[in-house]
């Protein structure tokens, strides 16, 4: 990239264009939905600190050394850093800048993980503390208060929830469930919804004035209420904020996932209608969700007595 990866481009003379057309180059290279927003929000946030900088090998080493001291975790540096290699690449691809250039990038060493990270849960209290964050008399606070029970209480991924609408909700076996709903790798599965789940949904429904379309969209300043879904990237940053706002510190979507997991299994829920509920395929994935540690006061085996 040297200089050239930003001045070469689309005739752009300015910052917003040089990142809409990096965008772009990225955009149309990356086939995952979640890894193309996840890609371009980073070489946004890239560009936001490069302003004023060539884009070199050492300008990039220099934005992955900035991550680790501002405390971000490896894995987000891996994958801000992996968008930039991707965007190097593509430049070469299209001849905006020459082999030797894009390869000096894309071989600007990543962040070693220890060990696997299996991200976080929430104990009972953190999760009752965060679900009362919103404040319940402003229309967004209604519509952030069902969004977290549903995250909460549902264990849906974030994609599941921007992409629900209100034909997901429905009655069966004298229950409300989110019913036949697509998940990963295009699976399908209904997913149960305890009453005060939907009584929150329902409460944000009827003041927004929805009846069909999307069930969690977007509330402008004013307090009007869209037609779009929110975005994945609106639902991360949505959780984000809150945890921050009640102290409970980085949080995402997933880690209220991991959350609902184990609180299921703390109160006696089954390993197998946990992993229904999850969705997966592996009862192997569902264990480690659940991040069972041994407990060695009330150790398993004590009962095993031959006495």
């Amino acid at each position: 990239m040297a200089a050239d990866l930003v001045l070469v481009g689309p005739e752009a003379g300015t910052d917003v264009d040089r990142v809409e057309w990096a965008k772009q180059l990225v955009r149309n290279a990356v086939r995952s939905p979640h890894t193309r927003e996840a890609y371009l929000y980073a070489l946004e946030q890239f560009f936001q600190w490069a302003a004023g900088r060539s884009i070199s090998r050492e300008s990039v080493q220099g934005y992955v050394t900035w991550l680790g001291e501002m405390k971000f975790s490896p894995s987000t540096i891996n994958q801000r850093l992996a968008a930039i290699r991707k965007l190097a690449s593509e430049a070469e691809r299209c001849g905006y800048v020459d082999s030797a250039t894009a390869q000096a990038i894309v071989t600007v060493a990543g962040v070693k993980q220890k060990g696997r990270r299996l991200g976080r849960w929430l104990a009972w209290e953190e999760a009752r503390t965060l679900l009362q964050a919103p404040n319940p008399h402003s229309i967004r606070g209604m519509r952030d208060r069902a969004l977290l029970a549903v995250l909460v209480a549902c264990a849906l991924r974030r994609g599941e929830l921007s992409r629900m609408n209100c034909d997901h909700l429905a009655m069966r076996d004298g229950r409300w469930v989110f019913l036949d709903f697509l998940g990963k790798g295009n699976k399908v599965r209904s997913v149960a919804v305890p009453l005060w789940v939907k009584q929150a949904v329902d409460g944000w429904l009827d003041t927004a004035g929805i009846e069909k379309g999307p069930i969690f969209r977007r509330v402008a300043a004013s307090g009007r209420v869209g037609e779009d879904a929110l975005t994945e990237r609106a639902v991360w940053q949505l959780v984000r904020e809150y945890a921050a706002q009640v102290g409970i510190g980085e949080l995402a979507p997933h880690d209220l996932r991991r959350t609902a997991a184990k609180l299921c299994r703390s109160k006696g829920g089954e390993l197998e209608q946990i992993q229904f509920l999850l969705g997966h395929e592996s009862i192997l994935t569902t264990e480690r969700y659940l991040g069972s540690e041994q407990d060695l006061k009330n150790a398993v085996n004590d009962a095993l007595v031959f006495e």
